[in-house]
Parts: structure tokens; C-alpha cells; sequence
């Protein structure tokens, strides 16, 4: 194997223009996205915050295209790139926007006020649900427990006789099975999606399956065992 990639190399032949340039855009970008927004290395007459990931990405890009790396035809020929970026730029937006107007907190505190006087593993299981199934309302992971999981959590400690360790334990690990709901869920869910091997309906449809099946299996099975684990250390 290394003897035929050394091969290929020198089939290659050196760098060529194009080759430098792209080395340069993409060094340039790795230093603006490790030192843009930190303070610490961050250069010192632009300031701490002159810019963030997403100003990098697209200054890379105009330089791309304005030193003849790519072509804008190149660009315009990517639809799953572009069909990612329209899904995000509304979806996080639709996202935020419910969040700032208070829909995603009211909706949280009228569903966990309903649970007063519920028994406490059935709060504990009810409340892993509504956390779970209620990432349908986000396109981003951080955002969903930004917003939820301080209310959920809040609503679980105040349960009589609740397990507050095993409860939490269930919700961030919920946190790592909900990208499969929907075509949104997470980043890569919307790469995926647009690959366009998984028709829409099959997507929606096999989310929600999975996302039962994985949630389920959680309660079903990491709730006793985390249970058990907790009251015996």
C-alpha cells in the first residue's frame, strides 16, 4: 500500500498553482476558525470576536471563487449542498424563533404541569418522552437542550421521590438518539436526506420508527439499569 500511494504521487507530479492556492485558502481558514472568536489567540488588533465559523466559511469560499479554484458553475452544481443550506438556514430560524417568543418553554411547563400527582417512575418515563419526541420542534441538538432540558429537569427534581441522577443520566443520553427523527434532527440527518437515496416519506416514516424503537429500548432498559446502578453506588 505505501509503495502504490508513493506511486501515485509521483504520478501526480508537484503542486500546481491551483494545488498552492487551495493549500493557502485552506490554511487560512483553519487559522481563522481556531483563533476567530478566541480571545486568547485571537489577533490583537481585530479583537476577540472579529469572526465566527460561519464568516469563515463563506470568506474560504469567495476566495475559492475569486482565485479561479472552483467556478461558480461548480458551485451552482452541488443541490445537495444547497438543498442542506435552504433546509437549515429556515428550519434553525423556525427554531429559534419558537424559542424567543416562548412557545418551546410554555409548551414544556403546560405538558410537566400535568404530572403533578403522577407516580414517580411514570413522571420519570413520561417526561423522557417529552423530551425525546419534543426535538421534532428543533433543528439543532444544542438549541433543544438549551431550551427543554433545564424545564424538564427542573420539573423531574420536583417530583417527590424521583431519581434526580438516573433521570438525568437518561435525558442527555436521550440527547444521542434523537438525530434519527427527522430529516432536521442534526446536521448530518440533512446530509443524509439530501443524498436523496431515502425517499421523504421513508425518511419520516423510518425516524419515527427508529426513534421509538430507541426510545423504548432506553426506558426499557437504561431506566432499571441506571435505577439499580445509582441506588447501590
Amino acid at each position: 500500500m505505501p509503495a502504490w500511494a508513493a506511486k501515485e504521487l509521483r504520478a501526480l507530479g508537484p503542486l500546481g498553482p491551483r494545488e498552492k492556492r487551495t493549500a493557502a485558502v485552506f490554511a487560512l481558514a483553519v487559522f481563522l476558525w481556531t483563533s476567530g472568536s478566541n480571545k486568547d489567540i485571537a489577533l490583537p488588533l481585530l479583537g476577540s470576536q472579529f469572526i465566527d465559523a460561519t464568516g469563515v466559511v463563506l470568506l474560504a469560499v469567495a476566495l475559492m471563487l475569486v482565485t479561479r479554484i472552483v467556478e461558480w458553475d461548480d458551485v451552482l452544481g452541488h443541490k445537495g449542498a444547497w438543498n442542506v443550506l435552504v433546509w437549515f438556514a429556515t428550519l434553525l430560524a423556525l427554531a429559534d424563533g419558537l424559542n424567543r417568543v416562548g412557545f418551546v418553554e410554555w409548551a414544556a411547563k403546560g405538558f410537566v404541569s400535568a404530572l403533578l400527582g403522577v407516580p414517580p417512575y411514570a413522571a420519570m418515563t413520561l417526561l423522557v418522552a417529552f423530551f425525546f419526541l419534543s426535538h421534532y420542534l428543533f433543528a439543532s441538538l444544542t438549541a433543544h437542550a438549551a431550551a427543554v432540558l433545564p424545564v424538564v429537569l427542573a420539573t423531574g427534581v420536583a417530583v417527590p421521590g424521583l431519581p434526580v441522577r438516573p433521570f438525568a443520566l437518561l435525558l442527555c443520553y436521550s440527547l444521542g438518539l434523537m438525530g434519527v427523527i427527522s430529516p432536521y434532527a442534526t446536521g448530518p440527518a440533512a446530509v443524509y436526506y439530501s443524498s436523496g437515496y431515502v425517499s421523504r416519506r421513508s425518511f419520516w416514516l423510518l425516524g419515527l420508527v427508529f426513534g421509538l424503537t430507541y426510545l423504548a429500548t432506553l426506558l426499557a432498559i437504561g431506566m432499571p439499569c441506571l435505577t439499580a446502578s445509582t441506588s447501590h453506588s
